[in-house]
C-alpha cells in the first residue's frame, strides 16, 4: 500500500504543489483520504474519488489501514498540517510503516508561518509541542530570556500558559497568541502573563481561537527552574523540608552527573532514588533519555512524584514503587533494559543489587555507586577487586568531601558534611570471552 502524506499549509484553502495534487488525482474510489473535517474542507478544490475518513486515535489507526487493503485500497492520503515531519503524524507513520511505502509532501508550517507574521528568525527560537502532551511538560523551558514557539492544544491555552510563566516567577514574560493563521479571522494578540493570570485567577472572559500557535519571549526575572546543572538542595520537595531529607546533595550530584556522561538515548536507572534529586537532574537535562527512578520508602516517593511535577519531567522519568532487588525481577522484562545505573539507596541490599545489576548490563554499560559509611564502602570495594580479578570492567572512584560556609555569632565558619565516595565501574569485554563465538 502506497501512503501520501500531504502537508496542507496555512491557509482555508490549501495550496497544494504538483506532485500532490497528482497523488490525489490517482486516487481510485477504494482508496483512503484522512484528516480532521477542516482539513477535508482545505482541500475542497481539489478533486478524487477517493473515500474520505476522519483520522482515527492512533492506536486504531494501523489496524484500520489492514481493513483498508483488505478491502481494496492500495493508496492512502494522509492529511497533514504544515510540515507533516516537524511534530506532526510523519513520525508516527516512519515508525509504523517502511519508507518504502510513504511518500510526503512538505507545506508552510504554522510554526514557520507565526515567526514571519512576529520577524523572528527560526534558529532563534525554541519549538515546543504541548499538543497531546502534560502541560508540566513546559516548566523545563521556562528560564529567562527565551523564545519559545508552543503548538498548543485545549489544556494549553493562553490563560494555562500564563499561569505556568507567572509560578516560574516570570510574570513579566510576553504571551503572543497567533490565532487562526491563514483564515480571514486571522487575529494576533499581545498579551503580559500577569494580566492572565492574577492573584491565583485564570482570565477567563478573554476568548481565544482554539487554532492557534503562542509565542512566549520570557522576561528577564530570575526563574524558578535552572537554566545550568547543580539545582540548589532547597528547590527540591524533599521529606525534611529546605532540601535536608533523603537527597543527594548538590555538589555530590554534580559529580553523579559528570561521571555518568548521559547521552542521547540512554536508559538510565536510579536504585534507591530517595526524593529524586539525581533522577530530576538526569531527566531535566537529558530530554531525550529514559531515566526509571526505584523508591520503596512511602514519604519519599510522595517527594519523588512532586519533584517530577515540580521541574516537568514528566516523560522521560518514570516512577517505580519498590524495593530493589526484588522490583528489579519484573523491571528488566516490562522496560528497556538500562546501559546506565546508578544506586544511591540499597536498604542493605547492595552486594545483590550491584551483582544481579552487572550481570545484566550490557558491554559498554555503567555502574555508579554512591556510598557514605564504611560498611557500604568495603562492599563496593569488594566488588572493585571482584571486577579486577575478572578484568571485566575499568573503575574510576572519587570521594567528595564538602565544607559549607556559615555564620556564627557574627563569625565566619565552615561546617562539613559527611564524605561520600563514588565508584563508577564500565563494563569491558572480559577476555576470557572473546572469540567464543567465533
Amino acid at each position: 500500500m502506497r501512503i501520501h502524506v500531504i502537508g496542507l499549509g496555512v491557509s482555508e484553502q490549501a495550496n497544494l504543489d504538483a506532485s500532490a495534487q497528482a497523488a490525489l488525482a490517482s486516487l481510485s474510489e477504494q482508496d483512503i483520504v484522512l484528516g480532521s473535517p477542516r482539513q477535508h474542507d482545505t482541500i475542497a478544490l481539489y478533486s478524487h474519488n477517493a473515500q474520505g475518513h476522519d483520522l482515527p486515535k492512533l492506536k486504531q489507526l494501523a489496524s484500520d489501514f489492514d481493513t483498508w487493503q483488505a478491502q481494496g485500497a492500495k493508496q492512502v492520503v494522509v492529511l497533514a498540517s504544515g510540515d507533516p515531519l516537524y511534530y506532526g503524524i510523519g513520525a508516527w507513520l516512519m515508525r509504523t510503516f517502511s519508507l518504502d511505502n510513504l511518500c510526503f509532501y512538505p507545506n508552510v508550517s504554522s510554526i514557520q508561518v507565526a515567526c514571519h507574521r512576529l520577524g523572528l528568525s527560526l534558529q532563534d527560537v525554541n519549538v515546543v509541542s504541548l499538543h497531546g502532551r502534560p502541560l508540566a511538560s513546559l516548566r523545563r523551558h521556562l528560564q529567562s530570556n527565551k523564545t519559545l514557539v508552543l503548538l498548543t492544544d485545549q489544556y494549553s491555552q493562553p490563560q494555562h500558559i500564563a499561569k505556568e510563566c507567572v509560578q516560574a516567577g516570570l510574570d513579566q514574560s510576553e504571551i503572543i497568541v497567533c490565532e487562526a493563521l491563514g483564515y480571514a479571522q486571522e487575529k494576533i494578540r499581545v498579551f503580559a502573563a500577569e494580566v492572565l493570570f492574577v492573584g491565583e485567577m485564570v482570565e477567563t472572559e478573554i476568548e481565544f481561537d482554539p487554532l492557534n500557535v503562542i509565542v512566549v519571549k520570557t522576561s528577564q526575572q530570575t526563574s524558578l527552574y535552572p537554566s545550568a546543572v547543580g539545582i540548589p538542595d532547597a528547590s527540591f520537595v524533599t521529606d525534611k523540608g529546605d532540601g535536608k531529607g533523603m537527597i543527594t546533595k548538590r555538589e555530590v550530584r554534580l559529580a553523579i552527573l559528570s561521571y555518568m556522561n548521559i547521552e542521547q538515548g540512554d536508559t538510565i536507572w536510579d536504585i534507591g532514588a530517595g526524593c529524586g534529586g539525581v533522577s530530576v537532574e538526569l531527566a531535566y537535562w537529558h530530554p531525550h533519555s529514559q531515566i526509571i527512578a526505584i523508591e520503596h520508602h512511602p514519604e519519599r516517593l510522595a517527594c519523588l512524584a512532586a519533584n517530577q511535577d515540580r521541574f516537568g519531567v514528566v516523560q522521560n522519568l518514570s516512577i517505580v514503587a519498590g524495593r530493589a532487588p526484588d522490583v528489579l525481577v519484573d523491571l528488566w522484562s516490562q522496560h528497556t533494559a538500562p546501559n546506565k545505573v546508578f544506586i544511591g539507596g540499597s536498604d542493605g541490599e547492595l552486594n545483590a543489587l550491584m551483582t544481579q545489576v552487572w550481570d545484566r548490563l550490557p558491554n559498554g554499560g555503567s555502574l555508579m555507586v554512591s556510598a557514605v559509611t564504611e560498611d557500604t564502602k568495603l562492599q563496593v570495594m569488594q566488588f572493585a577487586q571482584a571486577r579486577q580479578s575478572a578484568d571485566d570492567a575499568t573503575e574510576q572512584s572519587l570521594q567528595v568531601s564538602i565544607a559549607k560556609g556559615e555564620r556564627l555569632a557574627g563569625q565566619r565558619l565552615y561546617r562539613p558534611s559527611l564524605p561520600v565516595t563514588l565508584f563508577h565501574f564500565k563494563k569491558t569485554e572480559n577476555p576470557i570471552h572473546k572469540g567464543t563465538a567465533e
